[in-house]
C-alpha cells in the first residue's frame, strides 16, 4: 500500500516552504499539481526533479479511481496546489476522501495558508472563527449572506479582485456599514497590504483605489 502526502506550497514568498516539504517532494514517485507550469517553476527553484502530473478541478473526478489504484499498488504521491494548502478552496478533497475510504495512508504537512495570517493580523477576535472560502457567485449567495448576518464568530472569506467591491457592497447591505472588517491582499508578497475599518470605510477605500491581487476578508461577528 502506498501513501498520499498533502504538501502546502508558498502563497507568495518562496522562503515560506518548509524543509520537510522539500524533502517529501524530492522523495515521492509523482507530484500531483494543480497547474504543472506554476508548480514546475517551484520545483525547479528548489532543484526538485520529481515527475509532475496534472490534477485540477476539471479532471480530478476522472482521475480519482485510477490514482487510488496506483496508491493501492504501492505508489507514493504528493499533492500540491498552486499556492497554500491543498483542498482549502483548491483540489484535493476528492482524492483525500477516496484514500481514507480505501484505507490508504494520508499525511498532511503543516505549512502556508492565507487564512491564518489574515485572521491573526486583522485584530479581530480569533479564538473562534468560521472559514467560508469563496461565496456562491449567484445561486445561494443571498441565502448564505442572510444566514451569516447572524453569525457571532469572526468570519473569513476569499475573494478575487474583480468581485471585491461587489462583495463588500453586499456585506454593507447584510452585515451593516459599521461592522468591523479587515481586508488583506498579496499576503507574503512585495505589495502586501491590510486595510482595516468599518465595512463602509473599507468599501469606500477600494471604490477609490481599484483592488489588485488576491484577497482575504475577515469580518467581525454579530455582537
Amino acid at each position: 500500500m502506498g501513501k498520499l502526502y498533502l504538501v502546502p506550497t508558498p502563497i507568495g514568498n518562496l522562503e515560506d516552504i518548509t524543509l520537510r516539504a522539500i524533502k517529501v517532494l524530492k522523495e515521492v514517485d509523482v507530484v500531483l499539481a494543480e497547474d504543472t507550469r506554476t508548480s514546475g517553476k517551484l520545483l525547479k527553484h528548489f532543484e526538485i526533479d520529481t515527475p509532475l502530473q496534472s490534477h485540477h478541478m476539471h479532471n480530478e473526478h476522472k482521475q480519482v479511481e485510477h490514482l487510488v489504484g496506483k496508491l493501492k499498488g504501492g505508489a507514493v504521491y504528493a499533492l500540491i496546489s498552486d499556492a497554500g494548502t491543498p483542498a482549502i478552496s483548491d483540489p484535493g478533497f476528492l482524492l483525500t476522501r477516496a484514500c481514507v475510504e480505501n484505507g490508504i495512508e494520508v499525511e498532511c504537512l503543516p505549512g502556508a495558508t492565507a487564512i491564518v495570517p489574515a485572521l491573526v493580523n486583522s485584530g479581530l477576535p480569533n479564538d473562534r472563527f468560521v472559514f467560508e472560502g469563496f461565496l456562491p457567485v449567484k445561486k445561494g449567495r443571498q441565502t448564505r449572506l442572510q444566514q451569516l448576518a447572524e453569525e457571532t464568530r469572526t468570519m473569513v472569506f476569499y475573494e478575487s479582485p474583480h468581485k471585491l467591491v461587489k462583495t463588500l457592497t453586499h456585506f454593507v447591505e447584510y452585515f451593516g456599514p459599521d461592522r468591523p472588517v479587515s481586508v488583506s491582499r498579496e499576503l507574503t508578497k512585495l505589495y502586501e497590504e491590510t486595510v482595516r475599518g468599518t465595512m463602509e470605510e473599507v468599501l469606500q477605500h477600494f471604490i477609490h483605489k481599484p483592488p489588485k491581487g488576491e484577497f482575504v476578508i475577515v469580518v467581525g461577528g454579530k455582537k
